[in-house]
């Protein structure tokens, strides 16, 4: 488990879920700061969790709460990267990660930094994985996302037929997993509002969006997932709202907002954002460096146990 942004709640979070695991842990992360969080929770660390350092051990001055800096930046990709090759070299058998400062990475200095947008982005160009899928899973909802970190106005023309159906196959192949009998309907989201109105407000659907949904559905049973069914283009307000009553297993979202709100609204905290399509188990907390809250003890570690709990099921 890398512990993410040392001048945030990452450490702490990691230290709860370490204690409350009943699988063996490695925290990958400053060593003296691991142990301070640890004191500061009242927790004794079981012998089955063990603490990795990468490098050298961070002043005070570069993990002070709320206040992230160049060599904390550094820190957290190292931490990143350790714990994949720990997972990669057979060390470990999945990798649960902690939050980290996208902007602080990138202009840390650090090789390769620059080009650094998220975990899932990273993951994927250090494994060499064809397609990943970013998604979030909770006891509510299930998610997947067709274009992740972009702006808004990239978004459209990076939605293809082609990202449409492995965002849809992969969301499929986890809920599958995850639910091994009965059957799952899988709602794939608009672009437009009203999911375009019938060419009203935007032809994405017809034109994009519904020949992936038909390569997702030839990808599946090619696959072998069976029982699963995959609708749209809907609109996606109706979408999740019909996921939220318990009606679909599971929603492919076309841009990062339009999950993570609805996601965030319902499961703020204990939800998982999981990496599909690697050839690693690679999950995490649906939440960010929580600075407001770093050094206070006052963390909710529940989003952590989850992904921890979740990456355990996952390579068992």
């Amino acid at each position: 488990m890398s512990c993410g942004c040392p001048s945030g709640v990452g450490v702490e979070v990691a230290v709860h879920a370490a204690a409350r695991a009943r699988c063996r842990v490695i925290l990958v992360g400053d060593a003296r700061q691991i142990a301070e969080a640890a004191a500061q929770g009242g927790l004794t660390l079981p012998a089955r969790v063990t603490i990795d350092q990468p490098g050298r051990a961070l002043p005070p001055r570069d993990r002070r709460p709320g206040a992230p800096t160049e060599a904390g930046g550094r820190a957290q990709l190292a931490y990143v990267d350790r714990a994949l090759d720990l997972v990669t070299s057979g060390a470990a058998r999945a990798l649960a990660t902690g939050p980290v400062n996208k902007e602080v990475i990138a202009t840390s200095g650090a090789p390769g930094a620059a080009a650094f947008r998220g975990h899932t982005e990273h993951l994927q160009a250090r494994l060499g994985a064809r397609e990943v899928v970013m998604a979030f899973v909770s006891r509510r909802l299930a998610t997947s996302l067709v274009t992740t970190h972009l702006p808004l106005t990239k978004v459209p023309r990076a939605i293809t037929p082609a990202r449409v159906a492995s965002s849809a196959f992969w969301l499929a192949h986890l809920l599958r997993r995850l639910r091994p009998e009965g059957r799952l309907r899988v709602a794939v989201a608009g672009l437009n509002p009203h999911a375009g109105e019938g060419g009203l407000l935007g032809d994405d659907e017809p034109r994009v969006i519904a020949p992936g949904i038909a390569l997702a559905s030839r990808r599946a049973a090619e696959a072998g997932l069976g029982g699963v069914s995959f609708e749209g283009p809907l609109g996606a307000e109706t979408a999740f709202r019909l996921a939220a009553r318990g009606e679909l297993a599971g929603v492919v979202a076309m841009y990062h907002d339009q999950a993570t709100i609805p996601m965030k609204v319902l499961s703020f905290g204990d939800a998982v954002n999981i990496s599909l399509g690697l050839p690693i188990v690679r999950t995490s907390v649906d939440h960010g460096t929580g600075y407001d809250k770093a050094g206070t003890g006052e963390a909710d570690p529940r989003g952590m146990v989850a992904a921890l709990r979740l990456a355990d099921a996952l390579t068992r």
